[in-house]
């Protein structure tokens, strides 16, 4: 059990706090949903396989924070995540996707989660194997006699043992001088002195297994890839010479060498049992599938046919995929809606009942933009800094300017539509469209901007009620 998956709750929200602003009682509901997975999971057998997650409904406008809530979770809890809006789905027989197709989704982000941490850990042993191919290609071995060959090396493993056998056969002063030698080339590599020099390789050539792309209807979206798998173990991949230089060939080499090394297998396993055990799945625009109040005609029905291919998925099913059978059992779903138009209570029962636990997320007000463009670490403000500073322009931003940008996006928020902290990318690309436009020309510069600034920049759009709702 990793340090991060199993933090309280009190420190999941405060690392949360780092990115999101407000919205006190998501991230309450969400830290305390990822503290009983280590709950669960101290929780001896049989009883552990009868606690369920506590699926949570945010219900809020756009633009207040809740695909980044549960963005940050996944993030945090370093599970396999997987966002998808509800709207995608359709029910069976309609023109759309299978509700299934987003545990297939899931299990391949999570196989391609622990593929890149086995090669992050097999990286060291790679990159040897690598430069031990390198050194064979500039100085190859010459075949002894005298030796006996070394079963179960390769490589430079059976080359090394060769030459102690060598030196000890009857010939110590040749076989000590290509020891050595080698040992200078592999010097000359570390250090970069081989870097420019080409070498001919047999690299696998990607274009070696044949294309295949169909047209797919509900429920078999995930045909082509098997397909492709199914023509990539028919036809193997096939070997191309190649000249380049020897920096780029241990990369190559590197990554050729990782490849070999990871046990596929191993990955697979570990990927299901990370997905059925830590999944999350956010099912984003869930109100555009419940049907609303006025009754059941036109496409309410797929609507409500959505909802009832989506429970068996929620309650816990066993799906299959091209990697196994996945139960969905213990996958967390967080769903997500602004609730306009319906009220959660305008979804199917059952399914309702798979979400216990409903939050609210509040609108954001002037203060809450203050500190967005402010404080967390990925703030507006500090990106455009950023942004401009690699164009040799300082920016900085004076705090009543701020103030004035936060003031205007909530008076456009409330005169047009209702987007929440995403009108502040609107309105902060609006403030700086010049000095985006001239800053290559600026090198050197420093940049202040001011609340007078932000004024003559939006005012006329602002005051104009009708400008504003195509430009902001």
């Amino acid at each position: 059990m990793s340090a991060i998956q199993s933090l309280t709750p009190k420190e999941i929200v405060a690392e949360l706090d780092k990115y999101i602003v407000g919205q006190a009682a998501a991230k309450r509901s969400v830290a305390i949903a990822l503290r009983n997975r280590w709950r669960r999971r101290q929780v001896p057998s049989p009883l552990r396989e009868e606690i369920a997650p506590k699926n949570i409904i945010m219900i809020g406008p756009t633009g207040v924070g809740k695909t980044e809530i549960a963005r940050r979770l996944a993030t945090l809890a370093q599970s396999p995540f997987y966002k998808v809006e509800a709207s995608k789905f359709t029910e069976v027989g309609y023109v759309g996707r299978d509700v299934e197709s987003m545990i297939r989704d899931l299990v391949e982000i999570a196989v391609s989660m622990v593929k890149a941490e086995e090669k992050e850990r097999l990286e060291g042993l790679a990159a040897a194997n690598a430069e031990e191919r390198i050194l064979d290609i500039l100085l190859p071995p010459k075949r002894s006699t005298v030796s006996t060959p070394y079963e179960g090396g390769t490589g430079s493993q059976a080359l090394l043992l060769g030459d102690m056998n060598s030196i000890s056969a009857g010939s110590p002063e040749k076989t000590k001088e290509e020891y050595t030698t080698r040992e200078k080339f592999r010097e000359m590599l570390r250090q970069g002195k081989l870097d420019d020099r080409e070498v001919e390789l047999d690299l696998d050539d990607s274009r070696s297994t044949p294309m295949v792309e169909i047209m797919t209807t509900s429920g078999m979206e995930d045909m082509q890839s098997n397909l492709q798998d199914a023509f990539s173990k028919i036809f193997p991949k096939k070997k191309k010479k190649r000249k380049i230089k020897i920096q780029d060939a241990l990369g190559a080499l590197t990554q050729e060498e990782m490849e070999r090394l990871v046990d596929m297998d191993k990955v697979i396993k570990e990927a299901l049992q990370r997905t059925e055990e830590s999944g999350i799945i956010f099912l984003d625009e869930i109100d555009k599938v419940a049907s609303r109040s006025s009754g059941n005609h036109g496409p309410e029905v797929s609507r409500e046919g959505v909802q009832r291919d989506l429970l068996p998925i929620v309650e816990g099913s066993t799906v299959t995929t091209k990697h196994g059978m996945v139960k969905t059992d213990h996958i967390l779903f967080i769903a997500s809606g602004a609730f306009h138009l319906c009220k959660p209570s305008d979804l199917i029962p059952e399914l309702q009942g798979r979400f216990p636990i409903r939050v609210e997320l509040s609108s954001l007000g002037k203060d809450e933009f203050v500190r967005i463009l402010t404080e967390p670490e990925s703030a507006l403000v500090k990106q455009y800094t950023a942004l401009m500073a690699t164009e040799g322009v300082t920016l900085s931003f004076e705090p009543e300017a701020i103030e004035e940008l936060a003031a205007i996006a909530v008076e456009v928020n409330e005169n047009t539509e209702e987007i929440g902290a995403r009108r502040l990318h609107t309105v902060l690309e609006r403030v700086l469209d010049e000095l985006s436009f001239d800053a290559c020309e600026r090198e050197g510069d420093s940049f202040v901007v001011t609340a007078d600034y932000v004024q003559k920049q939006l005012h006329d759009v602002v005051e104009d009620r009708d400008l504003s709702r195509f430009i902001l």
